[in-house]
């Protein structure tokens, strides 16, 4: 069943709703209000639920949005020049950028059950396997790491973004174990 087809100001008001609810998630979370996403996007809150029927549908939609291009991402990678450079530069954005905006860092550990479980998170996760995969032929990465692993160092990695001082070079230690040795 096709889903219908909104008009061109319902679309852009689905537009503001989702750009506001990505600013606003990525300090608060869910304990953003969606009232507060409502006027911060400048709508009433009655567009907001006419086109997100709860806040959690919301927080998915904008959260697996971005978990979509950063599959992109890693799918364009795939045909880089050197695919140890290429991996270790995605890991290390991903956790930078997941961890600055704290939806993104609560759906990657997958606090919230959103990160790897839905079909962007499917994508994700495949993508980073073929970088990682890609990586380890080329021998930048160690043989004994597989995607659980990558997922596990992902959320381990933006607890320590979150958690650790301001020099925050505990991520730097975790690419230099992926490494494979000499």
């Amino acid at each position: 069943m096709d889903k219908p087809v909104l008009r061109a100001d319902a679309r852009r008001n689905r537009a503001k709703v989702l750009t506001a609810a990505e600013e606003a998630f990525a300090v608060d979370g869910l304990a953003v209000p969606l009232d507060e996403i409502a006027r911060l996007a400048g709508v009433g809150a009655g567009t907001v639920y006419r086109h997100f029927p709860s806040k959690e549908a919301l927080f998915q939609a904008v959260v697996l949005e971005r978990i979509a291009q950063f599959a992109q991402e890693a799918r364009d990678l795939l045909t880089a020049e050197d695919p140890g450079s290429a991996f270790f530069d995605f890991f290390k954005r991903v956790v930078k950028q997941a961890s600055l905006n704290r939806a993104l860092c609560d759906a990657l550990a997958e606090t919230t059950g959103l990160g790897f479980k839905a079909s962007a998170g499917t994508d994700f996760r495949s993508a980073l396997e073929a970088l990682l995969s890609r990586a380890q032929l080329a021998g930048a990465v160690r043989e004994d790491i597989d995607g659980d692993d990558l997922r596990a160092l992902i959320a381990g990695c933006l607890a320590a973004e979150r958690y650790s001082l301001e020099d925050r070079h505990l991520v730097r230690v975790v690419v230099d174990g992926l490494r494979k040795a000499a």
